[in-house]
């Protein structure tokens, strides 16, 4: 089984600091351009899946122009199941590209409840962020189905994070992953 596994992007970010020296268009163009490279990577070796566990763009800034380059380079990877989960920065709300845009047919978006995607080697569970702040992680009522075959959980959240801002972006704890055989 072959993966690229990607997060925090943050597409459109605002780069404010960066913005004073004019920098901000430079930063937002090396980030286009290091996704290419992901995809073309993707491409030249059969991958076979491409997670995107959260934060790819920046809701409150993401451009429509944005959504179609980052689908434009979806369709250059169509034999790769492309599995996204919303994070805290790119929740699924109402108004969210996951919601309103039409992705490729090989990209599935997780939503806030657990999901499972069977696959013949791995499943392939996953939940994602349905607003800016997830307090209550949702691996408390989590339980592998088959305990034999690869278990997998794509999500957006922190590990072991010990201050209280970090509490508030589905906070894990790594004994309890082990735990549950993930």
């Amino acid at each position: 089984m072959k993966f690229v596994h990607i997060a925090d992007m943050h597409f459109d970010a605002p780069f404010t600091v960066l913005n004073q020296n004019n920098l901000g268009n430079t930063r937002r163009l090396e980030q286009r351009e290091a996704f290419r490279k992901i995809i073309e990577y993707i491409k030249q070796n059969d991958i076979e899946y491409f997670f995107i566990c959260g934060d790819l763009y920046e809701h409150e800034y993401v451009k429509q122009s944005t959504i179609e380059y980052i689908n434009h380079q979806f369709q250059q990877i169509p034999n790769t199941k492309i599995y996204m989960v919303p994070g805290n920065h790119d929740p699924r709300i109402k108004n969210s590209y996951y919601e309103k845009h039409q992705w490729n047919q090989n990209v599935f978006v997780f939503g806030s409840e657990i999901q499972k995607i069977s696959e013949p080697k791995v499943d392939i569970y996953g939940y994602g962020f349905d607003n800016f702040y997830m307090k209550n992680p949702k691996i408390e009522q989590f339980q592998i189905e088959n305990p034999n075959k690869i278990n997998l959980l794509l999500t957006h959240g922190s590990i072991d994070g010990g201050n209280d801002e970090l509490r508030e972006y589905n906070p894990m704890k790594e004994h309890e992953l082990r735990r549950i055989g993930l």
